[in-house]
């Protein structure tokens, strides 16, 4: 958990993710399509990656347990999560807030 939390703070948007789902590719590109340079840790390609997904899992307290986004070192949530803020106008200013967007 410390692990995560250590990586989940070290940039304003931090993703974590499976090279293989495509939810995961679906926010990571509407957060590039954003013009935010996010942080994106594979789970699958990190050699710790099975223990971060049970910590994230834990955190989340349901499945499945990627993509988790935090913003400004902040647990926000996974795809549901991320679209449900875009679409009522609530990430951009929240993006705003953490640094990681100049508009």
């Amino acid at each position: 958990m410390d692990c995560v939390m250590k990586l989940a703070s070290e940039r304003a948007v931090v993703f974590f993710t499976l090279s293989s789902c495509c939810m995961c590719h679906t926010v990571t590109r509407l957060f590039c399509d954003l013009g935010v340079n996010a942080l994106v840790h594979e789970l699958d390609q990190d050699p710790r990656g099975k223990e971060m997904e049970r910590a994230l899992l834990k955190l989340l307290g349901r499945g499945p347990p990627v993509p988790v986004v935090f913003i400004g070192g902040k647990l926000v949530g996974g795809t549901n999560k991320i679209m449900s803020l875009h679409l009522g106008g609530e990430l951009l200013p929240m993006l705003k807030n953490a640094g990681a967007l100049w508009l």
